[in-house]
């Protein structure tokens, strides 16, 4: 598994927090200066905290068990879409939808729905709606694969997720809290950590920051999976 070098960190922007009359009080521990106004992060603590959410990142990996990104801001959507795509894990980088965890039924009926309509015009036999409904449906299907696509695949909440902001995706951390499903979170001198199970204290705003942080992360479930398959492969070998 590879880590994150200080000086990796420092050329990233990691260590640019909010500015003071922003901060949370509660990142206190994180934060190592202030210049001009503006918090600096203790790039030392950002490598111990990575250090461990990679860990436990990998473990769930290891499990066999799903990861869920979630980042809806501009900066960092596509950077979290192809993450997610590259370890075959859920995402959520355009609208997180109220009850998406909490009401997880609801959100599986719409994605059975988006499904359904791919179906049905994929059905080239199909003659019995006219071009002003195919185009309709057409029209349907975009807007739900635009929000759901990413978790077309997930068929029970995730055992975690990887979030991108917390203060952003308040929605998001409010129901991983109420259904128990661990956090790993970049955090930024205006948020507070202990919402989260494995805060990441670091820059949430800059594009390299969010890349940086989420290349280690990506890393670690890849080592994860590939542990899985190996013993998996040794049990079928031994038996």
């Amino acid at each position: 598994m590879s880590k994150a070098e200080y000086q990796d960190l420092l050329q990233a922007g990691v260590h640019f927090g909010h500015m003071r009359k922003k901060w949370n009080p509660k990142m206190r521990q994180y934060i190592f200066a202030e210049r001009k106004g503006v918090h600096i992060i203790d790039l030392n603590r950002t490598l111990e905290c990575l250090d461990e959410a990679a860990n436990a990142m990998r473990a769930i990996a290891k499990s066999g068990r799903k990861i869920l990104f979630v980042a809806t801001k501009k900066q960092a959507r596509d950077i979290i879409t192809d993450a997610a795509k590259s370890v075959n894990m859920p995402y959520v980088t355009e609208r997180w939808l109220g009850g998406m965890m909490t009401n997880f039924a609801t959100i599986r009926r719409s994605v059975k729905k988006m499904q359904n309509i791919d179906n049905m015009l994929a059905d080239n036999s199909l003659t019995s709606i006219t071009k002003k409904e195919r185009l309709s449906l057409q029209r349907e299907k975009q807007k739900l694969e635009r929000v759901l696509g990413g978790v077309s695949n997930l068929n029970r909440t995730p055992a975690a997720m990887f979030v991108v902001d917390i203060t952003h995706e308040h929605l998001a951390v409010t129901e991983a809290l109420k259904l128990g499903i661990r956090t790993v979170a970049m955090v930024d001198t205006n948020s507070d950590p202990s919402l989260v199970d494995f805060p990441i204290p670091a820059n949430d705003d800059a594009s390299k920051s969010v890349s940086i942080i989420t290349a280690v992360i990506v890393d670690a479930i890849k080592q994860g999976l590939e542990e899985r398959k190996k013993a998996k492969a040794e049990l079928e070998a031994a038996q």
